[in-house]
């Protein structure tokens, strides 16, 4: 059994900006695979904070570098502004440091639209272009809409015919990543998106570029405490 990361540790000097999202307790993740939010308790804590479960899932694949000796987790909504406005920041942070393995969970709490673009983009990984998808879904300032993600994942260059294909012939390994994510979220006490694991920090709300950079900093000092 792998080390179990404390949901209560938060990453010092770092100052985080909850956003103020007011769309927690009765959201619903409801699409094709009838999934829905997991209650708190619903599952025990060495299995889904793991440290294994939540920095290494190998169903979620990584940008920035794979080798990397620190972690980032980000727990995002396609639909969330916050989640879109940091993600050039986080995307310059990793790129600066070189190191950082970044881990990027759908974690669909803004409505079907949401479930949707989440599915889809997660059966794109089946293609190999998750990474590709991503950035042309969080890059978006437009709002969303089921037509508006297919668009933009043909515009990034993306097979979606194979993605709606692919999303129908692995809707159960892909329903259970979401529920793996949602249950992982729910137990670090997240309260909207965009939220944080860093190394083994607990960072619940968006940063820039420079506190992504100290939390990054931090995250490698207390790891080599060890």
């Amino acid at each position: 059994m792998g080390a179990i990361i404390d949901p209560k540790r938060t990453a010092p000097h770092v100052t985080s900006r909850r956003g103020a999202l007011g769309l927690l307790g009765g959201v619903m993740l409801l699409g094709a695979s009838g999934m829905s939010r997991a209650a708190p308790g619903a599952a025990k804590e060495e299995d889904v904070l793991n440290e294994a479960a939540v920095l290494r899932d190998p169903d979620i694949p990584v940008a920035g570098n794979a080798k990397g000796d620190i972690t980032i987790v980000e727990y995002f909504d396609y639909q969330c502004p916050y989640c879109r406005k940091l993600a050039p920041d986080l995307d310059a942070a990793v790129k600066s440091d070189g190191k950082v393995r970044l881990a990027l969970k759908d974690w669909p709490i803004l409505g079907p639209v949401s479930v949707y673009a989440s599915r889809l983009a997660m059966a794109t990984k089946y293609q190999g272009k998750f990474v590709e998808a991503h950035a042309a879904l969080i890059g978006l300032d437009s709002r969303l809409t089921e037509s508006i993600v297919r668009e933009r994942l043909a515009t990034a260059g993306i097979d979606v015919d194979r993605a709606v294909a692919d999303l129908q012939n692995h809707q159960e390994a892909i329903a259970t990543t979401l529920k793996r994510t949602d249950e992982q979220a729910s137990a670090f006490g997240f309260k909207g998106t965009p939220a944080f694991i860093i190394g083994k920090f607990r960072v619940p709300g968006p940063l820039n570029k420079e506190q992504f950079g100290q939390a990054i900093a931090d995250a490698r000092k207390a790891s080599a405490k060890k």
